[in-house]
């Protein structure tokens, strides 16, 4: 069957079509779609794990009883099962393992341009790259064989570009993969450093192996036309070189490590002139150049950000492609209408509090009008840099301190750093915005949600009672739309020595569109206090008067509370 599918859906596609059984993830643009489409075969077990560290090892479990897995998350959510990792190369696999890592060129949704390509070198693993959504389905299917065939787990990398654009796709049967027989190896699998001493001369071993195959691969490939130009690239990339330059010679590497030098050198005597185009840092380009290969590559384009057709045009043939440019408004990322969050920040920024904030919707309380966040680093974060910041410059500059992390942001990586900070005796304030969902990617479900991936009742964790259970001096519960209450907890929590949490609970605007009926504005005064909440149903008028357009409004009745003449009327039946 012939089926136009996102690459995110096509990698999903692969692994089923593949005889995949276990699938563990952590939500993370651009990878998340993946796992939710893998959670609509029911063939397969899918779930979301706390963080990517706990799905790689649920993968790594898996494949040791002997199931073709896949652990699946976006670049920096590899630095989190980076652990795993490493030593999960050591140990090899029983049945095939293949971990999807989604690259974000660019940073559209994400805090760096990391390349997940240097784990692959480091960590002495294959990595393919997949240029379409074919691509994607095919090489997913053909990393569980890498996998079994080499005794190693396999990462396929993709980028933002490739996860959510959509092209066909020629689908298969699923394939019927038994369990592999799980035999008790201590040398293989207890990676104690005797055992580990042995596994690296096998892991060195398997990656000459690799590297003396990889010219035999299909997924490398030469295509030739004019000499005077030959492009070595891979991924989406390909797709730009090929429009943009239709008469160049192109060799695509398919699989990015370890690199076909053999097709390279072979290539590189076939053309005038060799350039390797690939986004962000250098390493084709390094790889040829340390084997000697003459080649350019980054002198001529940048290390930031994505490639087009029209940057590929203009860096090689001098060609400056004109876009038509239209006098738009410039639109920030903002706070949905009726944002939980959006409260807390109001109250945040007019305490001057200096806030250490975290991954997720709520690091939008950095923009203006808010502006209300100081730090924003990695997933769970900003407990340890309150703690930090405490133990630097002492209480008194604590007391006008607070940590503010979502409520998935806490399980995946938040509850150590509160641990620590209760256990080295520290003086700060959290506040976990609990919108009941992992807002930011889309609302997926997490372990205090009361359902898994596949909408199954599960258990739901307890925040509060963690947080009690930890030591926590004291932890209170407030509604985020209840300004009144939440502006005294905050003052009383900052004001008191030892570790507190403030739960700030409201449900994501977006769960329910039951919305009451849109606030109103009588009589308005022109102070400019409602835009402060920074809300894209409050508009400002020619005339400086704010108006609510109903159509964005959901009716929470913020707007209302911080008016001081009364002129807003909140929506609430």
């Amino acid at each position: 069957m012939r089926k136009l599918m996102l690459g995110n859906e096509a990698v999903a596609r692969g692994a089923y079509e593949a005889g995949v059984r276990v699938v563990s993830a952590y939500p993370g643009t651009p990878s998340t779609e993946v796992s939710e489409c893998i959670a609509g075969y029911d063939e397969v077990y899918a779930e979301w794990a706390p963080n990517e560290k706990v799905a790689l090892e649920v993968a790594v479990g898996a494949s040791i009883a002997g199931a073709r897995c896949m652990a699946c998350m976006k670049h920096v959510g590899v630095n989190v099962a980076a652990d795993p990792m490493f030593t999960a190369a050591y140990t090899g696999v029983n049945g095939g393992l293949v971990i999807l890592a989604a690259d974000d060129p660019g940073m559209h949704s994400s805090q760096n341009e990391q390349d997940t390509r240097f784990y692959a070198r480091s960590a002495h693993l294959p990595l393919l790259e997949p240029a379409d959504s074919q691509e994607a389905k095919d090489f997913t299917k053909m990393a569980f064989e890498l996998s079994e065939k080499y005794d190693t787990p396999v990462i396929v990398r993709t980028t933002t570009r490739l996860a959510h654009s959509q092209s066909f796709v020629e689908t298969a049967d699923r394939e019927d993969v038994p369990l592999r027989d799980y035999v008790k190896d201590v040398t293989k699998y207890t990676m104690m450093p005797s055992s580990a001493i042995g596994r690296h001369i096998v892991v060195e071993a398997r990656e000459k192996r690799l590297a003396a195959d990889v010219d035999g691969f299909d997924i490398v490939r030469e295509e030739m036309r004019d000499d005077s130009l030959g492009v070595v690239c891979s991924g989406v990339v390909y797709q730009y070189v090929r429009e943009a330059l239709p008469e160049a010679s192109v060799l695509k590497l398919g699989i990015v490590y370890p690199v076909a030098l053999g097709k390279v050198r072979e290539f590189a005597g076939k053309v005038k002139r060799l350039v390797v185009v690939e986004e962000l840092e250098p390493f084709i380009e390094d790889t040829l150049k340390a084997e000697g290969i003459a080649c350019e590559g980054k002198n001529i384009f940048s290390l930031q950000g994505e490639f087009s057709t029209a940057i590929i045009k203009e860096k090689l043939l001098g060609v400056k492609v004109e876009t038509e440019k239209k006098d738009l408004p410039v639109r920030p990322p903002v706070m949905c209408a009726g944002c939980p969050h959006r409260g807390v920040f109001y109250i945040l920024n007019k305490l001057k509090l200096t806030v250490s904030a975290d991954i997720g919707c709520y690091t939008l309380g950095a923009q203006p009008p808010l502006a209300a966040v100081d730090t924003v680093v990695c997933m769970g974060a900003s407990v340890g840099i309150a703690h930090g910041f405490e133990k630097a410059r002492g209480r008194e500059q604590s007391q006008k301190t607070v940590a503010v992390i979502g409520d998935s942001t806490f399980i995946h990586s938040g509850i150590t750093g509160l641990i620590n900070a209760v256990y080295n005796k520290s003086n700060i304030t959290l506040i976990i915005l609990d919108n009941s969902t992992t807002g930011m990617t889309g609302h997926q479900q997490h372990p205090a949600t009361g359902l898994t991936l596949k909408q199954e009742p599960a258990k739901i964790l307890d925040i509060v009672a963690l947080c009690k259970t930890v030591g926590c001096d004291s932890v209170r519960v407030t509604d985020s739309y209840d300004l009144a209450d939440l502006e005294k907890i905050i003052r009383e929590e900052t004001a008191r020595d030892g570790v507190s949490v403030i739960v700030a609970k409201r449900p994501c605007a977006l769960l329910d569109r039951n919305y009451p009926p849109a606030c109103t504005v009588e009589d308005c005064r022109r102070c400019g206090m409602c835009f402060r909440l920074g809300c894209p149903a409050i508009e400002k008028q020619a005339d400086g008067s704010a108006k609510i357009n109903p159509a964005l409004c959901v009716g929470c009745g913020l707007c209302a509370k911080v008016c001081r003449f009364g002129a807003i009327k909140e929506g609430r039946k």
